[in-house]
């Protein structure tokens, strides 16, 4: 009798205890990634930077409509020149003072006001529209550039790795040729042709953008390419390959349906740290009038203009510093983010 009703206690004890499964909250890997990185501070900060600069960039304009990125001031302003000349006579010392008046007809390296929130550059453009619309064109050539430099990187490097043998050893010496290239000297040839293609009406100016961002992926790939090979030939003696392998899978679906997939989170990091450096070789070439020419703009432009005119670099620092701080916070926000994916994507610091 005593058995009987321990074995009837036994289920009910059962039942008034909560399943194991309801304790233990589920996540997917996407929601431990997120979870992760948004532990690190500076991951928060850079992805705040970064889509600040993309409000300002793309949005800004929607809303500060007063100016254009190709309007001059012809407003005009006057300027005023004092010279003066000193004489004696008789033993006194005369100065004679004189005031020249200029009229200008265009309002140039005119000081922040209402009408200019940033003032104007040296040839009249309203500073703060034009850093919107430079933004535009740094942030475009980065992302596309690095979006194809990833695109063409993973195809080759994906075939080198995959197939091994000559294939591999022609595609790596070629890898290697290209990067020994010096580029920026073999810029400024091709910028000089572009000028005296527009010159010649052979181009129009709109053009170096789309010429820029070939270039740029054209010396860019070979570092994605290598990267994406040496993965693949780690994963490809793996056992979930020979079982694609036994299964009679064609080439292209184990190389860009079970290879690639496994080296898309270097690439992510790789993709997010390239923009801050892409952002800055874009700045650097258009400071050293290899870029985006007039009365087009980018951020490295702006900052260009203190070559040609030294006065702005001490007295006019409106019209330069600005596009400074939004390369800095662009390269920050992105090597920000860039290091919260790293983090967040090793195994090793997963617990």
């Amino acid at each position: 009798m005593e058995e009987l009703n321990e074995k009837q206690a036994q289920p009910v004890a059962a039942d008034n205890e909560t399943p194991l499964d309801k304790n233990v909250r589920l996540m997917s890997p996407t929601q431990m990634l997120v979870r992760r990185f948004f532990r690190s501070k500076l991951s928060i900060i850079g992805l705040v930077m970064v889509i600040s600069l993309f409000l300002f960039c793309f949005v800004g304009p929607l809303v500060y409509t007063t100016w254009g990125e190709t309007d001059l001031d012809k407003s005009g302003k006057t300027e005023y020149a004092v010279s003066s000349t000193t004489y004696t006579v008789d033993g006194v010392e005369y100065t004679l003072r004189q005031t020249t008046e200029k009229y200008l007809a265009d309002n140039f390296l005119s000081a922040p006001s209402a009408e200019h929130l940033l003032g104007t550059d040296d040839q009249g453009y309203d500073v703060l529209a034009r850093l919107m619309y430079g933004g535009r064109v740094s942030l475009i050539v980065s992302f596309m550039t690095v979006l194809l430099l990833t695109l063409f990187g993973v195809i080759i490097g994906g075939i080198a790795g995959f197939f091994g043998g000559w294939v591999d050893n022609v595609i790596m010496r070629v890898c290697d040729v290209l990067i020994c290239l010096p580029g920026v000297p073999i810029l400024l040839i091709l910028s000089s042709a572009m000028d005296g293609w527009v010159e010649l009406d052979m181009m129009e100016e709109s053009w170096r953008i789309y010429i820029l961002m070939i270039f740029l992926t054209f010396i860019s790939w070979p570092g994605t390419a290598r990267l994406v090979r040496g993965q693949i030939l780690s994963l490809r003696e793996q056992e979930f390959m020979v079982a694609a392998e036994a299964m009679g899978y064609s080439t292209s679906r184990k190389i860009f349906k079970h290879l690639i997939p496994n080296v898309m989170p270097q690439l992510i990091v790789q993709m997010s740290l390239s923009l801050g450096s892409m952002i800055l070789y874009e700045a650097t070439l258009s400071y050293l009038n290899m870029g985006i020419k007039a009365p087009y703009t980018a951020w490295g432009s702006m900052i260009n203009i203190i070559t040609t005119n030294p006065d702005i670099l001490q007295n006019h620092l409106y019209v330069w510093v600005p596009a400074g701080i939004c390369i800095v916070i662009a390269v920050l926000g992105f090597n920000f983010v860039g290091d919260g994916l790293r983090d967040a994507l090793d195994p090793k610091g997963r617990r």
